[in-house]
């Protein structure tokens, strides 16, 4: 009768709040705050278009930190979404 209101005897793992949360950067997801960076400094730096370049990286920034408000693993989400095909229906 394991219902977790006691816990087993020798049997305790604390787990960190640090490893159960996304990794953000500026409170976007770090690969994706990376990636809409490099487009940004690739624009930016390499095409000499600063304005575009800067207007990218801030719509970027800020639509990606307003999805990770809603949820924090909304890259993951989409990936997984994209893997099935439309086909299956569900």
């Amino acid at each position: 009768m394991l219902d977790g209101a006691e816990p087993v005897p020798g049997f305790y793992a604390p787990v960190r709040r640090s490893l159960t949360e996304p990794i953000l950067l500026g409170g976007a997801p770090r690969a994706l705050a990376i990636i809409n960076g490099t487009l940004a400094a690739a624009l930016g730096l390499g095409l000499r278009l600063w304005l575009a370049g800067l207007l990218v990286w801030l719509v970027g920034h800020l639509a990606a930190v307003l999805a990770a408000k809603r949820d924090p693993h909304f890259v993951d989400v989409v990936r997984r979404h994209l893997r099935y095909p439309a086909e299956l229906g569900a």
